[in-house]
């Protein structure tokens, strides 16, 4: 009887489901980083295909935190704004652009109150600090039961970066990014990250609106069609 290869278990910041190769002691979860003890109790996972589908079709399935507003109703909108207080790369606006972005989508354009996500690194609230983490999970709330006739909303304000494209999927070598709060310490989202949980996930008829307030953010969302804008206001897609 063949030894199982892997056990299946749940990240302990996040929910996303992992698959552990035997005999480890603990497991970094490839959504939000975080180092997990391994439960011996996980359910088994039996070879090299089941060890693989386990980890490529369950990653990113995190669970919203219990902070966050109850995913309903046809308008949805993730807010991030981030100062980076007390830093060498703090920015005076990005909180005040996503207080100004909640009351336009309120008042203009119809979105309840309580179907906006806001993070900002004033918020006390642990879950609605925008980490790495938070960040990544806050999207998949975003995204979560969508269905034809939605309109969804994500914004980002504040840093934006740039590092080595490691797959091979752009033609400057260089994938974009967005920096969390504590992105020195857990890294930035790159653009790969961006299209997984927020873009891939969308069901025919869902129209998501991206508004990203950062530097090299153009392709940031790593969509398959770039606009031009030419003179004369003069667009075309390449």
């Amino acid at each position: 009887q063949n030894k199982p290869l892997a056990i299946a278990m749940e990240c302990g910041q996040c929910g996303a489901r992992l698959a552990v190769t035997r005999g480890a002691s603990s497991v970094q979860c490839a959504h939000c980083r975080r180092a997990t003890r391994v439960e011996r109790h996980g359910a088994v996972v039996h070879g090299a295909v089941g060890f693989v589908r386990s980890v490529f079709t369950n990653i990113g399935r995190a669970r919203p935190h219990p902070g966050y507003p109850p995913v309903y109703g046809n308008k949805r909108a993730l807010l991030v704004g981030i100062n980076y207080t007390g830093t060498a790369a703090e920015l005076p606006g990005p909180i005040n652009d996503v207080k100004c972005m909640s009351f336009l989508l309120t008042l203009k354009y119809g979105f309840p109150s309580d179907c906006i996500l806001v993070l900002t690194d004033e918020e006390r609230d642990p879950y609605r600090r925008p980490t790495r983490a938070n960040i990544l999970v806050a999207m998949r709330w975003l995204v979560h039961g969508c269905s034809s006739g939605d309109s969804l909303v994500f914004h980002f304000s504040g840093h934006g970066d740039q590092e080595e494209d490691k797959d091979g999927d752009e033609q400057d070598g260089q994938d974009e990014s967005i920096c969390p709060l504590d992105w020195q310490l857990n890294g930035a989202i790159v653009d790969d990250e961006i299209n997984e949980a927020i873009v891939r996930p969308l069901v025919q008829g869902v129209r998501l609106h991206a508004i990203i307030d950062a530097c090299r953010s153009g392709t940031v969302l790593d969509l398959p069609n770039l606009c031009q804008i030419k003179k004369y206001h003069c667009y075309y897609f390449q």
